[in-house]
């Protein structure tokens, strides 16, 4: 299939030294590359600017935007980055608008698959790709493919025009409502898993050690809305990773911990709903294939 959309990217990147030069070495290697690329460089102290400013040498379609040093950080920060990258788009026409992290690498045809998969599915309004992270990879049984990570989300225009951008919520989880909004408007979201990048750092590796990103998950889960019995599963899913027992326990006590205070949530009642209907559904799922009985295979 010739590939006739076009996509624009835009990354918040802080403090991004360590990381940013593999992801402007992916793009710039892109078989189909973007009509632009704004990297908003979110208050960072370290030497991003001059990174980037290296391969914008190269590629004229890379466009920096300079954001004055901060001292807080949350995930509000994160959507007002990218509404300043949206406001720089300005009257571009473009086809599909993609957050894409600033510390990721992907193969040179990674943006042709993406736009081949929008081009032949005109209800798709938000994709991306399985991922990998230390030799890890997503259990998408137990995710579900209808999520997309918010490391690389690419919206279809109208998508991402429909739900309102990201939510500028400090807590988190603005890629899990901007996915689930998407869904609550009618349009599909999918991860492809023939395709995957890399991610270069740990999941809030930034501000957790592990056993605090336990506590850190689990008060997450409850702010987005998990279900209770979704979120029993989920902790006996995460003993049987390292750090193990603990961590599981962890997850489950910041959870029930935040229930108990009764701490207002981040997410929409309507997406919550939403999001632990789908849950209890892949749990049914799930129970029914590993409970299944298996066929008896004659020995005749």
């Amino acid at each position: 299939m010739t590939n006739t959309l076009s996509y624009v990217l835009i990354t918040p990147a802080r403090n991004e030294a360590g990381f940013i030069e593999m992801t402007l070495k992916s793009v710039a290697a892109q078989t189909v590359p973007p009509t632009k690329w704004v990297i908003v460089n979110d208050g960072s102290t370290d030497n991003t600017e001059e990174l980037v400013r290296k391969y914008a040498a190269d590629c004229p379609w890379i466009d920096l935007i300079q954001m004055p040093e901060r001292h807080e950080r949350s995930f509000a920060g994160k959507a007002f980055a990218v509404s300043t990258g949206v406001a720089r788009l300005g009257d571009l026409q473009y086809d599909v608008i993609g957050n894409l992290d600033a510390d990721v690498s992907f193969e040179p045809d990674y943006f042709a698959f993406l736009m081949e998969r929008f081009e032949e599915n005109p209800k798709l309004g938000v994709a991306g790709t399985s991922f990998q992270e230390n030799n890890l990879r997503y259990n998408y049984e137990f995710v579900g493919i209808e999520h997309v990570s918010g490391m690389c989300q690419m919206f279809r225009r109208e998508c991402f025009a429909a739900i309102g951008g990201y939510p500028a919520i400090k807590s988190g989880g603005i890629d899990l409502i901007a996915v689930l909004s998407a869904r609550a408007k009618g349009w599909e979201t999918r991860t492809f898993l023939e395709k995957s990048f890399v991610h270069h750092r740990s999941q809030s590796a930034a501000s957790h050690g592990r056993l605090a990103e336990r506590l850190h998950m689990g008060r997450k889960d409850y702010l987005l809305g998990n279900h209770p019995l979704w979120q029993i599963f989920r902790g006996a899913y995460q003993m049987t990773h390292k750090p193990y027992f603990i961590g599981g326990f962890l997850l489950l006590a910041a959870y029930f911990w935040n229930a108990i205070r009764g701490v207002e949530r981040s997410i929409p009642k309507e997406l919550m709903a939403l999001r632990r209907s789908e849950q209890m559904q892949r749990l049914k799922s799930m129970v029914v294939r590993r409970f299944r009985p298996r066929p008896v295979v004659s020995s005749n």
